[in-house]
């Protein structure tokens, strides 16, 4: 009798761990680590980075900054006051936006050091942020998109002055909150939906990858989010390259009414074999084209003009950006640029 039991158990477990293992989701690997959706791009293994070349040609680009790419910092502090009882988007920088709906003030991806590495070490900003971090507003929402260094920075958390604020991360990047100091922290897998006063926010698949180690690759998630206010639709990108999840996140999801994406980071030539090519940063053109697929209605380009993570001309990205936005069905004006510190009610860019 004892026998058969123990038979029963065993076969027992053996369904069950084939049940998981036929219903584990496709971005799970069974070593705990995370990969982009089915069928998107993969690593050129001819890719060979190097940093004595980086550095060689990163002197041959102009680093003049053009006078009016940055707004002058009291009058973004003024825009902010007179703005404060509006809906408004401000670009700090880089990836960092203040967003404004309703009663929640949601900051993207906040990194306010001069290096974007770990300690002093990393790539260096050419623009500093809008605004100190002591003086942005009162932030109520947190949204992290991944975890590199650009993105994520532990001495901003550290430093943050709202840790009462709701923060919304990827699998497995939790601990950076909660063991400085913040308490509503929620992780998030890919297409999770949580309610944020009026806001309905959905975390949804990016082309990208995570590391901010030699021995922590793609252990946490990344992604998007899709932020869900007023009958409007704001999808907010993670770093992304292009791939076919766009059309089916456009089937599911759109019309999407403003999408935030990257813009910049896509050329490493001549250690990569394709000049303006990056499977995991989208360039201006292929930015467009994730907009096309999300049937978005207007696309606002980021992650540009504020550090040097690749050789493209530092100015280059806006006008790629703007000059091809008909080709993929938009009109110029509705492919947006935004000038650092440059605050801008919701109103004004997306219409009811």
């Amino acid at each position: 009798m004892l026998k058969f039991v123990n038979f029963l158990i065993i076969i027992i477990t053996y369904n069950s761990l084939s049940f998981a293992m036929e219903n584990k989701l496709y971005h799970h690997l069974s070593d705990g680590t995370f990969r982009n959706p089915e069928g998107s791009p993969q690593r050129d293994p001819s890719f060979n980075w190097s940093f004595k070349i980086f550095n060689k040609e990163k002197k041959k680009l102009n680093m003049t900054v053009p006078q009016d790419h940055v707004i002058d910092k009291e009058k973004v502090l003024s825009d902010l006051e007179k703005y404060k009882d509006d809906d408004y988007i401000a670009w700090i920088g880089h990836a960092t936006y203040l967003i404004k709906l309703g009663d929640t003030t949601i900051i993207t991806d906040p990194v306010f050091e001069k290096n974007m590495g770990p300690l002093i070490f990393g790539p260096k900003r050419f623009v500093d942020p809008a605004i100190n971090l002591k003086e942005i507003p009162e932030v109520n929402l947190f949204l992290l998109t991944h975890n590199h260094y650009d993105h994520l920075s532990t001495r901003t958390i550290q430093r943050f002055p709202y840790k009462k604020a709701k923060v919304l991360a990827p699998l497995k990047l939790g601990k950076y909150f909660t063991r400085n100091g913040f308490s509503n922290v929620n992780e998030m897998d890919w297409y999770d939906e949580i309610k944020v006063n009026d806001l309905k926010i959905t975390f949804v698949p990016a082309v990208h990858w995570s590391k901010r180690s030699l021995w922590d690759t793609n252990k946490t998630l990344w992604g998007n989010f899709i932020i869900e206010y007023k009958n409007k639709k704001i999808l907010f990108a993670c770093d992304t390259g292009y791939g076919n999840i766009y059309k089916e996140l456009g089937e599911k999801y759109g019309p999407i009414d403003l999408t935030f994406i990257n813009i910049g980071a896509y050329n490493f030539y001549p250690m990569a074999q394709k000049k303006d090519k990056s499977i995991y940063h989208a360039n201006p053109e292929e930015a467009l084209n994730i907009a096309q697929d999300l049937k978005s209605k207007k696309v606002l380009g980021m992650h540009w003009g504020t550090v040097v993570l690749s050789l493209e001309p530092i100015m280059e990205p806006p006008k790629r950006f703007k000059d091809n936005a008909e080709k993929y069905g938009f009109k110029r004006e509705d492919a947006i640029i935004f000038k650092i510190g440059q605050v801008t009610k919701l109103q004004d860019i997306i219409s009811d």
